[in-house]
């Protein structure tokens, strides 16, 4: 299965976080799996450092991307096919961060890993416990 994490769950995975259900992380574990990060994630993550509202045990530059290797998770870089998929999505979520990620999934064809059910009003394919 290839799989897209949602920034929550990136952050939650990587912190072992009980809100992270058990399924959800097996299913991310899972030998089969070929498991991927946005660019808008990390983003995403930078902006919500930088502002105060999140703090991580990592630095984004250094250790983000050795523990993302670590967890054979490979990252997705945003392209212009991305960004034109944006344009084209209804407001159902206004979220910049989360319609990127609606987008490259339903461009890659990767099923988005979240516990945000405002995202099935996209039709992408996504799955939470």
């Amino acid at each position: 299965m290839r799989y897209l994490l949602d920034t929550h769950t990136l952050l939650w995975f990587l912190q072992g976080a009980s809100q992270l259900p058990d399924a959800v992380a097996e299913r991310i574990e899972a030998p089969q799996a070929e498991t991927w990060i946005s660019m808008a994630s990390v983003w995403e993550m930078a902006i919500k450092t930088g502002l105060g509202k999140l703090r991580v045990p990592y630095s984004l530059d250094k250790e983000l991307p050795d523990l993302l290797e670590q967890n054979g998770f490979a990252v997705l870089n945003f392209g212009f096919d991305h960004l034109a998929a944006v344009s084209q999505l209804p407001f159902h979520h206004r979220d910049p961060f989360d319609r990127l990620l609606v987008s490259q999934a339903l461009v890659e064809g990767l099923t988005l890993i979240s516990c945000d059910s405002a995202m099935d009003a996209y039709g992408v394919q996504r799955t939470w416990a």
